[in-house]
């Protein structure tokens, strides 16, 4: 591969790692190349891009990043593709289906501004919640308290036993 080409990728890598804010590097060794082409579609449908890289492009372009990288530089090794996505969680979901299989494995992920080196750390990434999620929860709390004012009053109660359920609640 001529030099141009390499800075060429570099360079666009390093446009990836700027625009997603979260990636996944993948041990892919093992795949066919159908399951290869199964798990990039899945990939399409779960909006993350796949890309197989050199490791060491990788490396080039994880060094001229403003993030230090470093503790993922040891995962460089072998077949690797980075998974880019803009939800963290989504890539890891998709990884722990094909965790009985082994391939995928997971390498190192950097999701929600922090590193995570080793397939052992899938379940934690599993874990994060997406900012919908997240949002869906803060909306649940807050409708709780609003739908057990208009259940009570439903029921049949008059405002003053309400009220009096609410105080014995709250002794």
């Amino acid at each position: 591969m001529r030099k141009e080409v390499k800075d060429t990728i570099i360079v666009e890598l390093g446009k990836k790692l700027k625009e997603f804010p979260h990636f996944y590097l993948v041990d892919v060794t093992g795949l066919n190349a159908e399951a290869t082409s199964n798990l990039r579609r899945k990939c399409f449908k779960n909006e993350i891009q796949m890309v197989v890289v050199k490791n060491k492009l990788l490396h080039k372009a994880f060094e001229a990043s403003d993030v230090d990288y470093e503790p993922m530089y040891d995962c460089l090794k072998g077949n690797t593709a980075v998974m880019f996505c803009n939800t963290a969680n989504v890539p890891a979901k998709l990884l722990k289906e094909y965790k009985k299989e082994g391939v995928p494995a997971l390498k190192a992920a950097y999701a929600e501004e922090s590193i995570f080196v080793g397939a052992d750390r899938l379940d934690e990434l599993v874990a994060i919640k997406s900012k919908n999620e997240l949002i869906a929860d803060v909306v649940a709390l807050l409708q709780s308290p609003i739908k057990n004012v208009v259940s009570g009053l439903n029921a049949g109660g008059k405002i003053h036993g309400l009220l009096d359920a609410i105080a014995e609640r709250n002794n």
